[in-house]
């Protein structure tokens, strides 16, 4: 039981978002688009104030280094354009998987 307590605690952990916005579409690993409705968004994402939050789906921390960060986004002007579609919400209990078929680009 010990096992799969241990395991379930792993796997929260690897759910952790840390995030680097890049300069430059090209540095980055996903292309994201802000969009102003919550049902338009694949993610809603919730921006925690420390990285020890980061331990559930849209929970993100922006990191000051790219080398901190699991995964490293560009901010694009058009949805058109991106990969990844998201809408900031204004709890982290509202933040999660709206289109889970995208999980693939975080993880």
């Amino acid at each position: 039981m010990s096992i799969l307590l241990l395991t379930g605690i792993s796997v929260k952990q690897a759910s952790a978002q840390k995030v680097y916005s890049c300069d430059s579409k090209y540095d980055a690993d996903i292309k994201v688009f802000v969009v102003d409705s919550k049902y338009d968004a694949d993610l809603w994402v919730y921006k925690v104030d420390s990285q020890y939050d980061v331990n559930d789906d849209g929970l993100w921390f922006f990191c000051d280094s790219k080398y901190d960060a699991k995964k490293k986004i560009f901010f694009v002007d058009s949805k058109y354009d991106a990969d990844l579609l998201i809408y900031f919400v204004d709890s982290k209990y509202d933040a999660g998987w709206n289109n889970a078929n995208k999980k693939y680009l975080i993880y």
